[in-house]
């Protein structure tokens, strides 16, 4: 049973059990344990309904690694606390949380996995909430010593249950001053308590003593950039402190405080041992948390909630501004404001001489010289637009929704041309061990659920022979762009069919056409049969790359996905992935110059490149939890949306 909780999603995911709400129509049910919201007024009644029925209680916090937003905003949780003898910010008496730090005995890789998710959390700069921009304050003198105080807002029960008071914090503010003469004070307070919608403890004292008032919501790693010590009463800012290595005065009891790493003014004789930072952390993000991917909820570690949020972080501020999206078909303005972000705002236009904000968007394919000359002219920003790698149950033209899209501020993947975004990245980016990690990964995965861009097609064997090589080569729609950028010496696929036959004489070659070549509606049939053995038309891409031995391609990201299998590949144009070592390559890339990894080749391509929808929420998703969305629409087997249903009735008599 829970009590206050309102309508947290997943809420019997978290708790591993079923649960309900508290109410008259409950109070015959049987249950074991009564939960509540940490020390909040609607828990103190849950409290006195389990002692009346002899049940335990369970506490309920947000974890420290909550959300992209505020939860006052909606913003999905992604970490829960559940704490059956207290609540991490009593320091009273005991909670769960202490118990680990002080009975806990960790072995090195247990060590070695939280120095690694500490790295983790200071390379994507995350906090518990993180929606603040990452930038230092405006107008900030830098000073050789700058000391950083955080006030907290009135009535916080992490004050009063750690041990302190609103004495505490003018204590604090003049230690800080007495203790760093020379040194330039910054006093962090709620950006409500600069408007006067809330109080603190801090502001007048702060401003009688010339300290530096910081009232602009900011991430707090753009804080600890610019200072060498932190002040704190009971904040998890101190947490965030020492993770980013500054010495942290405590002025009140917080989880943290009492085990060697802080400088306190108040002691617990509960903590009476010391422990390293690893071994706090441990005990709090990766022991005390439960994490759930809110839009899937599934169960998952404090690694995949990392992925998650910092994906979601990047997409949603790379693309915040404002937008002019020139000529594109209402059904595509449906969901492209979803791929740019909350922090985006979108007009749209209709031709180039419309016009006027700093950032454009268009689809690459639809591109004119017109709205390129009017950008260079006007100093904007021209972003180009096409489907992403892992797009949908369903073709494009069939008008179904993308799960993925991927923009590009330079060129686009597909033309070979000139430099694109994923170009630079394979050229010049350095990939750490936890994005490797994940590509290797989110690979694994993608074959072994099979999963292709459009996921069309049946799954059966073909019966194929055991002593010649099987060589695939998939045929492509000869009008894209892609062949036409990215394919210099060959066009069609009769060319290619007959480069392959002459490269390979003695092969089994299998040609499967294009499925938007088979829908009827763009141009790529290949007249005659005697360059290959078999043609398939109705079999799933990944059912077909199991049985084959190469794949030989213009451009087409059929190539991409046999590398994923380690299939080998010959490549006859320049598709994004050729050139980098990977590939027996037919045409060369003067830029390409890296020899890179797989994995590194999926990191770029799947994780960094795209953008990531879910398509219930809207809101920006990272690659694995579009995985794992895509395979439950393949599962649940969704029904063709009926405007593809009027699309295809009118197509026909077009």
């Amino acid at each position: 049973m829970v009590k206050g909780l309102g309508q947290t999603p997943w809420l019997a995911e978290f708790l591993e059990a079923p649960c309900a709400r508290i109410s008259a129509w409950t109070k015959f049910c049987r249950f074991t344990h009564i939960a509540g919201w940490g020390l909040k007024p609607s828990a103190s009644r849950a409290r006195e309904y389990a002692g009346k029925l002899g049940v335990p209680f369970i506490s309920l916090e947000d974890g420290f690694l909550r959300s992209l937003g505020l939860g006052v905003d909606g913003a999905p949780l992604h970490s829960l606390i559940v704490d059956r003898s207290g609540i991490y910010y009593d320091a009273t008496r005991p909670s769960d949380l202490e118990t680990l730090i002080r009975e806990q005995a960790l072995d090195p890789i247990q060590l070695q996995r939280a120095g690694d998710c500490i790295d983790m959390l200071k390379r994507y700069r995350l906090s518990k909430y993180n929606h603040a921009p990452d930038r230092p304050p405006a107008k900030l003198e830098t000073k050789q010593s700058n000391v950083l105080v955080v006030d907290q807002t009135a009535g916080d029960a992490s004050i009063e249950y750690g041990l302190a008071s609103a004495a505490s914090f003018s204590q604090m503010l003049n230690a800080a001053v007495a203790e760093n003469p020379g040194a330039d004070v910054l006093v962090k307070v709620h950006p409500d308590v600069i408007a006067g919608k809330k109080q603190g403890h801090l502001l007048e004292q702060a401003s009688a003593l010339g300290c530096r008032l910081i009232g602009d919501d900011l991430n707090p790693w753009a804080l600890l950039d610019l200072v060498d010590r932190v002040y704190v009463v009971t904040s998890q800012f101190g947490f965030e402190a020492l993770l980013a290595g500054r010495t942290v005065h405590c002025f009140g009891m917080p989880f943290y405080a009492g085990w060697g790493l802080t400088s306190d003014r108040q002691a617990s004789n509960r903590r009476s041992v010391s422990r390293s930072l690893e071994a706090v952390f441990h005990a709090a993000y990766l022991q005390y948390c439960r994490y759930i991917n809110p839009y899937t909820g599934r169960r998952c570690g404090f690694e995949d909630t990392v992925a998650l949020i910092a994906d979601q972080k990047r997409a949603r501020d790379r693309f915040a501004g404002d937008w002019d999206a020139v000529d594109f078909a209402g059904w595509k303005r449906a969901f492209i404001g979803r791929f740019l972000g909350p922090g985006a705002k979108v007009e749209w236009k209709q031709n180039a001489s419309e016009v006027a904000a700093p950032k454009v968007l268009a689809w690459a394919s639809k591109l004119d010289s017109d709205l390129i000359a009017h950008c260079q002219k006007g100093g904007q920003e021209l972003w180009r637009m096409e489907d992403g790698f892992v797009r949908s149950v369903g073709l494009g033209v069939d008008l179904i929704d993308p799960l993925s899209l991927v923009m590009d501020s330079r060129g686009i993947y597909y033309d070979a041309s000139a430099a694109s975004d994923l170009e630079q990245m394979l050229e010049h980016d350095e990939f750490s061990p936890d994005l490797l990690q994940r590509a290797a990964a989110l690979r694994q995965r993608l074959v072994e659920l099979k999963l292709s861009k459009y996921n069309v097609g049946n799954q059966h064997r073909l019966s194929l022979p055991k002593d010649r090589r099987i060589v695939l080569v998939p045929g492509q729609v000869e009008t894209d762009a892609s062949i036409r950028t990215g394919s210099p010496k060959l066009q069609t696929n009769l060319e290619l069919l007959q480069a392959v036959r002459e490269c390979c004489p003695d092969a089994y070659i299998i040609y499967k056409p294009h499925p938007d070549v088979l829908e009827g509606a763009r141009k790529g049939e290949v007249p005659g049969q005697e360059y290959f053995d078999l043609e398939v038309r109705d079999l799933a891409m990944p059912d077909l790359l199991e049985q084959v031995d190469e794949v030989h391609t213009l451009t087409s990201l059929t190539g991409f996905e046999a590398l994923l299998r380690d299939i080998p590949v010959h490549t006859w144009g320049l598709p994004f992935y050729a050139g980098w070592g990977l590939t027996q390559d037919h045409v060369a890339c003067p830029r390409r110059t890296r020899k890179g990894s797989l994995d590194e080749l999926v990191a770029a391509t799947l994780i960094q490149y795209p953008l990531y929808v879910d398509p219930d929420s809207g809101d920006q998703i990272n690659a694995e939890t579009a995985v794992d969305i895509l395979q439950r629409q393949r599962q649940e087997k969704r029904k063709t949306a009926l405007r593809t249903h009027v699309w295809r009735r009118i197509r026909k008599r077009v």
